[in-house]
């Protein structure tokens, strides 16, 4: 038999970053071919480590706490964050996430949480979404030891595991608005932690139907159309549309939010993003169903400008609005 007829080749590339090959097997290349490295400036005063979470699936978090906090000067609010890609790529340790995380503790103050998940083709949705829940079950072992001894010794020392907020950036987003509507609908136990509140920043949401913003883009994306659809094609399970469960909230297969008791959400939303009226029209929907939800909108700002300028003015804005999200907004 001739090998030739035979030979795996490429069925589906995405920037050369990650390819699919027709036998399943997929290839991944250097991130850098979709933003280029950059050095951020360092943000002193923040500690940080590595945790494992799930060992089985060899994921970590990487633990971020103010050092004055080792001091014993009190407990600080828990803010898990879950990075961006399309679910298809980025990193925990991807410095713009890390450069994130550092300010967020430094600034809000608070113990961050980062969040490394499987990602798609090689490990298609609901996955990330099982290992957020993973977390979250993990994170709720930890608030019960913190109790009786045994838990993560920053935990136990600076976690004050009843403000728990859930955040995310694009697909950390969406990934975030899911394991957040199962800790409020019962289907995962977390007390004695508690959710209490949501960030959604640059939510990767999506439908079969266009939007405007996706019919008539704006300028200057940092995500275009056929990025968000090829991302959502390699990531959820294969044969799915947009109207999936997972990239669409409202779609018809989706369960309703109608009666699931939801903690407050603060909702970002970039101006200068073709997955705008998506976000715009999830907050209205949970609005329109008695849910407490904050919009804030960043006019001119690219999907993922959090991280994509971890020190720009939108940013710095993004940090003050946080802060007051975290220590007033949400407290209740």
């Amino acid at each position: 038999m001739s090998g030739g007829d035979t030979a795996a080749h490429v069925v589906e590339d995405f920037y050369g970053v990650v390819q699919i090959l027709s036998d399943g097997t997929v290839v991944r290349g250097d991130e850098a071919a979709l933003q280029p490295p950059a050095t951020y400036p360092d943000v002193p005063g923040v500690e940080w480590k590595d945790v494992v979470y799930h060992a089985a699936h060899g994921l970590r978090t990487r633990v971020y706490r103010p050092a004055s906090s080792a001091a014993g000067s009190g407990k600080l609010p828990v803010l898990v964050y879950f990075h961006g890609g399309g679910y298809c790529v980025g990193s925990f340790a991807k410095p713009m996430f890390h450069t994130f995380c550092l300010r967020a503790a430094a600034e809000l103050p608070a113990l961050v949480l980062s969040v490394q998940y499987r990602l798609a083709p090689e490990h298609r949705l609901p996955a990330a979404i099982e290992d957020g829940a993973e977390f979250l079950s993990w994170l709720r072992a930890q608030a019960e030891l913190s109790a009786t001894g045994g838990a993560e010794p920053w935990l136990a020392e600076s976690a004050d595991f009843p403000r728990t907020f859930v955040s995310g950036v694009s697909a950390g987003a969406n990934l975030a608005h899911h394991v957040t509507v199962q800790v409020a609908s019962g289907q995962l136990a977390v007390r004695p932690l508690r959710v209490a509140g949501y960030v959604l920043l640059s939510a990767f949401f999506g439908s079969a139907e266009r939007t405007v913003a996706e019919t008539e883009p704006p300028a200057d994306v940092s995500l275009t159309v056929d990025m968000s659809d090829q991302l959502w094609h390699m990531s959820l399970p294969v044969g799915a549309s947009r109207d999936h469960a997972v990239a669409n909230p409202f779609g018809p297969d989706s369960p309703s939010l109608t009666a699931v008791d939801l903690p407050p959400a603060l909702v970002v939303v970039p101006g200068s993003d073709v997955l705008r009226d998506h976000v715009r029209g999830y907050a209205a929907r949970l609005k329109d169903m008695g849910k407490t939800v904050e919009v804030v909108e960043f006019e001119g700002e690219q999907h993922g400008f959090s991280v994509l300028q971890p020190f720009g003015e939108a940013a710095n804005e993004l940090m003050r609005v946080l802060t007051r999200s975290v220590y007033t907004g949400h407290s209740d």
